[in-house]
C-alpha cells in the first residue's frame, strides 16, 4: 500500500515539474486591474500573502490600503482611508486567489495599470501592478502626496506609453528573458540589473515609434532606466503563470505558492489545492539603510517569493553573487544557499542555468516532505519595510519561513491520501 502510494507521489511530482519546466511565460499586454483581474472592482483592494482581516494586517499592509484609497479617490487623507478600511465596506483579499501577485504589501486597486502575462503552454494568464521604484513607495507602505503623485504618473503617463509600445512589439518571450539574466549575474527576485537592461532593449524601439511627444517618451524611458526593480514586476507574474498550473494535481508534494502578508507566512501545495498553510512571518535578517535597525524592521512581507518558489530568488543566488552587497552575507553564504536547496527541491530547472555551478539548473520544485525530513526551509533575499504605516522601506535581507507550515501541509496530505 505504501509501496504504491510512494509510486503516485513520486509520479505527480514528476508531472507537476514538467508542467513547470514547459512553461512559457509571455508578456502580451498592459491592462487595468478592475478590466482585466478577475472579480475585480472598486472597492476590492488585492494585497499579497494569504487572505488577512484588517485588524491583523502589518503597518506597511494598513499604511499602503490607505494610500490606495486615497488614490482611488475613495478617501482624501489617512483619517477618511482608516475609517472606510473599517467599516466593512471594502473587500480585502488575496493577489493570489485573483491570478494576480505584488511584491511587498502587494496592494492592488481598480485603476493602477497591470502587466498581462500569459503562459502560452497552458493558457493561463497571470497580473502584476508595474515597479514604482525604491524607497518611499506604495508597496513599502508610503502614501505621502509624492507617493500619490507616482502612481498618478504611473497611471496616466508610463502605463499607455508602455501599452501602445508593447502593441507595435508584439509578445515578449519572458522565459527566455529570465533564462539570460541568470546568465548575466541576476536572481531574479531582487538583483535585476541585468533583467531591467534586458527588458529597455526589447521596448526602446518600439517605445520611440509611439505617438507619444519626445518629452513624454524621454521621461518613460528615464524611469526605467532609473528603477532596476522595473523587471521584477515581470519576473512575479512570470512565474506565478508557471506555477498556477500545478494546481490541484493529485498526490503532489510540491509547493506551487509561497506568500507572506506582514502577519504571516503561507504556502500552498500543488496535491491540496487551493487551502493556505500558514505561521508567523519572521523578522528579516540584513542590512538596513542609515538611521534604521532591525528593531524597525516589519517581519516578512510579500508575494515576491514566487519567484523561489519557481527556482529563482534565494535558489539561484550563486548566479549573482554580488547581490550579498544588497542583503547581506558573503559569497560562499550565496553558494551555499543555492547548494542546500537541492536537497528539498524535485529537480533542476532546465531553462535557469549557474555558471559557477557548470551551468546546473537552478534546484526547483520545492518538496514539503524534504522539507520536513531534512528541516531545511527555502532561503528567502527580501526587501525590509519598516514596521509602521507611511514610512517605507528601511533594508534587505535573507529570511526562511516557518517549519510548521510544511509540517502542517505534509499532516493534512497525509490525511488526504489516506495516511493516518
Amino acid at each position: 500500500m505504501r509501496h504504491l502510494l510512494k509510486e503516485k507521489i513520486e509520479q505527480a511530482n514528476q508531472e507537476a515539474f514538467e508542467k513547470l519546466s514547459k512553461a512559457q511565460p509571455t508578456l502580451i499586454g498592459l491592462g487595468t486591474a478592475a478590466e482585466d483581474i478577475p472579480e475585480m472592482d472598486k472597492k476590492t483592494i488585492l494585497h499579497a500573502g494569504p487572505p488577512v482581516k484588517w485588524e491583523n494586517m502589518s503597518g506597511p499592509l494598513k499604511g499602503a490600503i490607505m494610500g490606495g484609497l486615497i488614490y482611488e479617490g475613495l478617501a482624501k487623507d489617512e483619517e477618511e482611508a482608516v475609517k472606510l478600511a473599517e467599516s466593512g465596506e471594502i473587500t480585502f483579499d488575496s493577489c493570489h486567489h485573483h491570478s494576480a501577485v505584488g511584491p511587498m504589501a502587494g496592494v492592488i486597486t481598480a485603476s493602477m495599470p497591470v502587466w498581462i502575462v500569459e503562459n502560452t503552454t497552458f493558457g493561463n494568464k497571470a497580473y502584476c501592478t508595474l515597479n514604482e521604484g525604491l524607497g518611499k513607495v506604495l508597496r513599502y507602505g508610503a502614501y505621502s502626496e509624492e507617493v500619490i503623485d507616482r502612481l498618478n504618473w504611473i497611471e496616466k503617463t508610463l502605463a499607455p506609453v508602455l501599452k501602445e509600445t508593447i502593441e507595435r512589439s508584439g509578445p515578449i518571450d519572458l522565459q527566455t528573458l529570465i533564462a539570460q539574466v541568470i546568465q548575466m549575474g541576476d536572481e531574479g527576485h531582487n538583483r535585476n540589473k541585468a533583467g531591467t537592461s534586458l527588458l529597455i532593449r526589447e521596448l526602446a524601439p518600439f517605445l520611440v515609434q509611439t505617438s507619444f511627444d519626445s518629452k513624454v517618451k524621454s521621461d518613460v524611458l528615464t524611469f526605467l532606466h532609473g528603477n532596476d526593480h522595473s523587471f521584477l514586476n515581470l519576473t512575479m507574474p512570470a512565474f506565478k503563470s508557471s506555477l498556477d498550473p500545478l494546481e490541484n494535481t493529485p498526490y503532489c508534494t510540491l509547493v506551487y505558492s509561497m506568500a507572506r502578508n506582514g502577519t504571516e507566512f503561507g504556502i500552498r501545495v500543488a496535491g491540496l489545492g487551493n487551502r493556505w498553510f500558514t505561521g508567523p512571518a519572521a523578522v528579516i535578517d540584513g542590512l538596513f539603510f542609515p538611521g534604521y535597525s532591525k528593531e524597525d524592521a516589519n517581519p516578512d512581507i510579500g508575494d515576491s517569493v514566487i519567484c523561489e518558489t519557481a527556482g529563482a530568488g534565494g535558489f539561484a543566488m550563486a548566479a549573482a553573487i554580488p547581490i550579498v552587497q544588497f542583503v547581506g552575507g558573503t559569497p560562499q553564504d550565496a553558494m551555499n544557499f543555492t547548494k542546500s536547496m537541492y536537497e528539498i527541491t524535485q529537480g533542476e530547472n532546465t531553462s535557469f542555468k549557474v555558471p559557477v555551478l557548470d551551468f546546473k539548473g537552478t534546484p526547483t520544485g520545492i518538496d514539503i516532505r524534504k522539507v520536513v525530513e531534512t528541516g531545511i526551509l527555502p532561503v528567502i533575499n527580501t526587501g525590509i519595510a519598516h514596521k509602521d504605516a507611511g514610512v517605507g522601506q528601511v533594508g534587505a535581507g535573507l529570511v526562511r519561513p516557518p517549519l510548521n507550515c510544511f509540517e502542517e501541509a505534509l499532516e493534512a496530505f497525509a490525511e488526504s491520501v489516506g495516511i493516518s
